[in-house]
């Protein structure tokens, strides 16, 4: 974004250059557990990471057969406040489901 930025004692304008970098974003990982119920996993993708059923399953699957699977990528505060409610509703529910973020 170019800033122009006037100089009074020398009475001409002095263009500066800004760089706006992106923020960084972050993968939010499902752990697979031995408690936890497919249904569950499938309802919080849906609730939380706003998944559509056949996608939500598919990731439910993954995490079910690979330890862990991709939810989402999203910025740092949005992929902490989807752990946060993904840990709370779990523990609400009587489950130990899990998240992680790992910078993309």
């Amino acid at each position: 974004m170019d800033e122009i930025k006037y100089n009074p004692d020398e009475g001409i304008g002095v263009k500066e250059r800004q760089e706006i970098k992106a923020p960084p974003f972050y993968k939010v990982f499902l752990i697979n557990d031995d408690y936890t119920t497919m249904d569950f996993v499938i309802h919080i993708l849906e609730k939380v990471f706003h998944k559509a059923p056949v996608e939500a399953t598919q990731i439910m699957l993954h995490v079910h057969k690979n330890g862990k699977g991709l939810a989402g990528v999203y910025t740092r505060e949005i992929a902490e406040t989807k752990i946060g409610a993904t840990h709370k509703l779990s523990r609400q529910n009587g489950f130990p489901l899990k998240c992680m973020m790992e910078k993309e």
